[in-house]
This record gives C-alpha cells, structure tokens and sequence, in this order.
C-alpha cells in the first residue's frame, strides 16, 4: 500500500514556480518529514472599503459599509489537463538513474529550491541536456 502512495505525484511549491514529481522521490531527496510534503494553510486577511451600490440603473443608490474577514489559503498551482511545467531529468545520491519532474517558473528558482531544502546530492538538467547543480545540503 505504502508504495502506491509514494508513486502519485505531489506538486511543491516555491516562489515563483514548482516542481512536480512522485512522492517517493520527493521524500528520498528532501527527507520523509519535510515540511513540503504536507502543505498548511496561510491565513488571509481581506479588507472591503465602504461604497455605494445601485442595483438599478437611475435607481437610488444604497451604502454598502467596509467589513473585513479571514480565510485559509492553502498552496495552488497553475494547471490545466495538459501536463503542466517544462520536463527535468534529476538523479541524486541513492536514486537508481534518472527520473522525471516538471518545473513552472525559472531553472535558476528550482535550483535554489533545491540548494535550500535537499538532504541529498542532487543533479537536474532540462531537455536541451543543460546541467543544473549538484545541490547539496552543505553547498553555500
């Protein structure tokens, strides 16, 4: 059962872009109890200003007054049915070969996303074979 789990797919997000790969691997190279693997919400707070409303046109207008409220805004990605980011071929100390990921936003944002957060030694390139790393947890 544990390894049907590890084979879906988790979408980590990071500024300005994401990767997404199996679950597996995501654990393998940043550690089963990162913090990534199990997204929490951000609260929210929005403010609506006080304004006027009229619900017909020529009609008498009616003062709607400011209120604020909260929500829980849990990390999304852009996605539609297609498959979304650019391809990446990664391995990393312990993987057998290469595997698969996708990336939205810049190589250089997945990188340092890499280089912050690996416990692992990490190499990716994209498919025009350019090579990204090795990351490192100890690398400055």
């Amino acid at each position: 059962m544990a390894d049907e789990a590890d084979a879906k797919n988790v979408t980590l997000n990071y500024e300005n872009g994401s990767i997404e790969m199996a679950i597996g691997n995501a654990k393998s190279i940043f550690g089963a109890d990162f913090a990534g693997l199990t997204p929490t919400p951000e609260e929210e707070s929005v403010t609506v200003k006080s304004h006027s409303r009229t619900r017909v046109i020529g009609g008498d207008a009616t003062t709607v007054s400011g209120y604020t409220y909260e929500y829980k805004k849990w990390p999304t990605s852009q996605a539609g049915n297609g498959a979304s980011g650019r391809l990446i071929l990664m391995s990393w100390t312990g993987s057998d070969g290469d595997f698969s990921a996708r990336v939205t936003g810049s190589f250089a944002n997945a990188a340092s996303y890499f280089d912050t957060n690996t416990t692992k030694t990490i190499v990716f390139r994209s498919e025009r074979g350019t090579e990204y790393g090795p990351f490192s947890a100890d690398s400055e």
